[in-house]
């Protein structure tokens, strides 16, 4: 009796090792069946089965990683991200082909699992279709109105930064980190537009949202976010730190509710003070519209997503200027040396005066190109087929453009790896921008903020930041900044 149990014991052995083998022969099958690219695709390295390219990617400059595969694969080359293939863009002239030239067949952002878990396909950044078409078109509008990019604007910059600068002089010439109060100026900047008001930078609730801000977007571009997005049902059911910037969001969200509550109860209609103001308007008079994508949910969201793009990229743009500058102190001379003889002593820096500043504006840019705050902008996704640097990319099929190597690329500037304004001046020192500078990426996804037709320029909140700060520094305090 003990044989025949031993047989039936190895024989069942046998069949669960067998059938694992010929399951993992399946799976690894189906998956290349599946996921090989076709002829007509751009190339790209060898992918590994089921996570494709996830846990080859340095996450730690991602950027980096992918210029450095463009110099072996091409200015057009492809990744799969588990199962969700992507094509990464590369140079200038790809980059605008395919973002302007064929930008209608772009102008979709991807369905990423982690965004809509957060955002529900709502707001300005990750929403598309008419919801995206009439938020973007309100909230232009509607910042306009408050002066975003415009001289009316001005008091409120020059009014946060003489607060920046008392903070600034508190310090009495001693080294201090200025991370927290260069995100509590620019964020309240963005605060007087939204909320009508400012917080004080002690404000604890205040504090808690620019904490909340850098923690979420540093675990946004972690490898847990790329497994979410490549395998949501079970990343769903798992704790991790994927977990960590859900929370995060929801605190922020429940900030702006609170905002939204007493905005509620004191809102007049005939006096509308701020974006929340206008859009609570906008949803009363767009009842009833077919087409209607006003109410309080995409109201929330639209305001995280105005405080994000505006506030934690521009604040850390601010910080490399100050690093630049105490690097670079034969610079900080000549910018001091040209707002001394425009500005002079007894005035604050005007928006007009940037004509006159060439050699500041150059530097300023130059910041923004050396910073390279978004350096992957921010994904697309094609909503048909289109040819592309010779290869056909199918429809649904995630766009990456690498700003990178385009801010950065040898063949467009002189320098591309040192920090140098006369990138921006012709030969009698008078600014000139560049083609090739697109940090706010290009074509119908064009950053809110980018100078030209559609932008709200906040490159001129940067200039009187940095005029007004380097002003506020003439005692050398910004050469003793910890930087």
């Amino acid at each position: 009796m003990d044989s025949i149990f031993s047989v039936c014991g190895s024989y069942f052995n046998l069949d669960i090792k067998g059938f694992l083998l010929f399951a993992a022969v399946f799976l690894l099958s189906a998956d290349y069946i599946k996921n090989r690219r076709p002829g007509s695709f751009p190339p790209g390295p060898p992918a590994l089965p089921i996570v494709g390219h996830i846990f080859t990617v340095d996450y730690s400059r991602v950027h980096m990683s992918l210029t450095r595969l463009a110099g072996r694969y091409g200015d057009v080359y492809s990744l799969r991200m588990g199962q969700r293939w992507m094509v990464v863009l590369n140079g200038i002239t790809v980059l605008k082909e395919a973002l302007v030239s064929q930008g209608d067949s772009m102008a979709d952002r991807p369905d990423l699992p982690l965004q809509h878990d957060v955002g529900y396909g709502l707001g300005v950044i990750f929403s598309n279709g008419n919801i995206w078409k009439q938020q973007r078109r309100f909230a232009l509008s509607t910042l306009r109105h408050f002066g975003f990019g415009k001289k009316s604007l001005e008091s409120v910059i020059l009014d946060e930064f003489t607060y920046c600068a008392k903070d600034f002089n508190s310090h009495k010439g001693k080294p201090f980190d200025p991370h927290l109060i260069m995100n509590n100026v620019v964020s309240n900047i963005i605060c007087s537009l939204v909320f009508g008001h400012r917080f004080e930078y002690g404000d604890e609730k205040f504090l808690n949202l620019m904490k909340w801000f850098g923690d979420a977007l540093e675990l946004e571009v972690s490898v847990w976010v790329q497994l979410y997005n490549s395998f949501p049902v079970l990343m769903r059911r798992l704790p991790g730190p994927h977990r960590t910037v859900q929370h995060i969001w929801n605190n922020v969200k429940d900030f702006i509710g609170v905002e939204l509550k007493e905005h509620k109860e004191n809102w007049d209609p005939s006096d509308q003070k701020d974006y929340i103001d206008c859009y609570l308007n906008e949803i009363q008079t767009s009842k009833g519209q077919a087409d209607n994508t006003f109410d309080e949910e995409n109201l929330v969201l639209c305001v995280m997503d105005l405080f994000v793009a505006g506030s934690e990229t521009t604040s850390t743009t601010l910080r490399w200027a100050f690093l630049y500058m105490v690097k670079h102190p034969e610079i900080q001379a000549k910018v001091q040396a040209e707002i001394d003889g425009v500005i002079g002593q007894s005035r604050l820096p005007s928006m007009e005066d940037r004509a006159n500043m060439p050699y500041t504006d150059a530097v300023i840019h130059e910041v923004q190109r050396m910073a390279n705050i978004v350096p992957l902008s921010l994904p697309h996704i094609t909503s048909n087929d289109i040819q592309l640097g010779g290869y056909t990319i199918p429809k649904g099929v995630t766009i990456i453009p690498n700003l990178t190597s385009v801010l950065f690329d040898k063949n467009e500037w002189e320098t591309p790896d040192t920090f140098n304004p006369g990138h921006f001046l012709n030969q009698e020192g008078k600014f000139v921008k560049r083609a090739a500078f697109i940090p706010f990426s290009a074509g119908k996804r064009l950053c809110l903020g980018e100078p030209g037709k559609d932008g709200a320029i906040p490159l001129l909140h940067l200039l009187h930041a940095a005029l007004y700060l380097l002003n506020a520094c003439r005692d050398e305090a910004c050469d003793e900044l910890s930087l």
